[in-house]
């Protein structure tokens, strides 16, 4: 099923400049995977050596943060969105 990525302006470098990206994937972690595949230095961004996602990192999907019980594993549906939003702090 296809879902769309949506990108923050910071990381538009690492996939060519855009501000979403179309993946095919039933769970966040297979669409993780997929930017793996197709941009790797975005990947690289998102998460760390291991696969997890960054520290500094939040993943929505929707309007739901993906985190706790099924976290990477969250089922994506068609159409779904998953947004990539860089955590933001400061005093």
């Amino acid at each position: 099923m296809t879902v769309l990525i949506e990108i923050p302006s910071m990381l538009y470098p690492e996939c060519n400049g855009q501000s979403e990206v179309q993946v095919n994937a039933s769970t966040v972690r297979t669409a993780l995977e997929q930017l793996e595949l197709h941009y790797p230095r975005l990947h690289r961004s998102i998460c760390d050596e291991t696969g997890a996602v960054r520290r500094h990192v939040n993943l929505f999907v929707n309007t739901s943060l993906v985190r706790g019980e099924k976290g990477l594993d969250t089922k994506l549906a068609q159409g779904d969105v998953v947004a990539v939003m860089p955590a933001v702090s400061g005093g």
